[in-house]
């Protein structure tokens, strides 16, 4: 996601104010809102909102909320576009949404990802420590509901909302696993998100786990780097499995560090235009091999596409998620809510799709089914996956690289 807070809609509020205005010109000077015919048309699309808005307040049985409505509409507006990834924050989902960023909430400890093809919205990750993990959530859990709402990609900032809250509340989710539905009754406590995690797996081995970019993933990335660097690392496993992605920007910063100064990925809007993205001069050399899985998605494929085109890493896990569309998140004028939308598709340096695609692995490594829902220790050789990146790390060792080319 890009973070752009310069553009600013107008709400459905102004528009149905300026509509008024413009119908009570008639009346006499001192009502008068001069408007250009253009801006009148565009506004007057909105007549049949305004009808309905008018019967409600004239005829509902009871007294409404005003901002419902508003917001309501708003995201009536946003859902029309039928893409998962368009939705709108009202006020306390956009301070929610910031707090997320932040790494530190009220709620019960998962990380979610919503598919682009289906309304199913899946438990990528369970925070140790946390309720989730108390109560039994496990990865690949899907959600079904929260409370009385029906989980879907459309819901899905709803169902967020019912989970975050105040630590001591307790919250009814209901998931989807292996056919069967399970309830759980979970009380919230304080999260605080740790988003990288690292380890020596031998003397020259590094390891950096990454579980998405957002809040200051990449000091805390750069700094986990820093640390092994100091230990004796020459060659590095960055583990991006089950990473959802977030902010763009955080995803540069990680491929400047590795890469010379070269185009990182371009964007196509509706128009065909084209926006390159480039990378800085000036690279670690050090041999990396990347681990991604079915949902390391969105700013991982940015990522891991460029190290892959350039050949900078060998990629090992499955294919990835394939979310190869970007989304704009802007402040609305209000100041106190936003919303998000999705403004082009992204490609690989090479031109490769990525969106409905993914990026294919150069080793290929799967999970059995007993061990999809495993947790495993920081870097735990028991995980295969883990273990065929170590491998090909061994490989990459100056020394072992060196002996290959005699």
């Amino acid at each position: 996601m890009i973070r752009k807070t310069a553009l600013f809609l107008a709400t459905l509020l102004l528009a149905v104010a300026l509509m008024a205005g413009a119908q009570a010109s008639k009346t006499g000077p001192n009502d008068t809102v001069t408007i250009t015919r253009e801006e009148y048309n565009r506004l007057k699309q909105y007549e049949l909102v305004d009808e309905v808005k008018q019967y409600l307040d004239n005829y509902y049985y009871e007294e409404l909320d005003n901002q419902k409505l508003l917001d309501g509409t708003v995201q009536g507006l946003l859902s029309g576009t039928g893409d998962a990834y368009t939705f709108y924050y009202p006020q306390e989902a956009w301070k929610t949404m910031w707090e997320e960023d932040e790494g530190k909430y009220a709620g019960i400890g998962v990380q979610m990802l919503g598919s682009y093809d289906t309304p199913a919205v899946t438990i990528i990750r369970v925070f140790q420590g946390t309720p989730a993990e108390a109560a039994g959530l496990r990865k690949g859990d899907v959600f079904y509901m929260v409370e009385d709402l029906e989980v879907t990609t459309a819901t899905m900032q709803d169902a967020v909302k019912l989970m975050r809250g105040v630590p001591g509340e307790k919250v009814h989710v209901e998931v989807l696993r292996d056919g069967e539905i399970l309830p759980f009754d979970i009380v919230k406590a304080e999260i605080i998100v740790n988003r990288v995690e690292s380890t020596m797996l031998d003397p020259q081995i590094g390891y950096i786990a990454l579980y998405e970019f957002a809040g200051e993933s990449y000091a805390d990335f750069k700094n986990a780097y820093d640390a092994l660097k100091e230990k004796g690392m020459n060659t590095l496993i960055i583990d991006l499995r089950d990473n959802g992605g977030g902010w763009v920007e955080d995803g540069v910063q990680l491929a400047d560090l590795f890469l010379d100064k070269n185009l990182l990925f371009y964007t196509e809007d509706r128009a065909g235009n084209r926006e390159e993205t480039y990378v800085k001069d000036g690279k670690e050399d050090i041999p990396l091999v990347i681990l991604v899985n079915q949902n390391s998605a969105s700013t991982t494929e940015i990522f891991s596409g460029a190290m892959k085109d350039y050949a900078r890493a060998t990629l090992v896990g499955t294919k990835t998620f394939g979310k190869g569309i970007i989304q704009s998140v802007v402040e609305l004028s209000d100041g106190v809510s936003g919303f998000q939308f999705t403004t082009a598709q992204y490609f690989t340096p090479k031109g490769n799709k990525v969106h409905k695609e993914g990026i294919t692995p150069d080793i290929e490594v799967t999970l059995p089914d007993e061990l999809l829902h495993t947790y495993f220790q920081l870097g735990d050789m028991a995980d295969p996956q883990l273990k065929a990146a170590y491998d090909e790390a061994l490989k990459l060792l100056p020394a072992a690289a060196e002996a290959a080319q005699h």
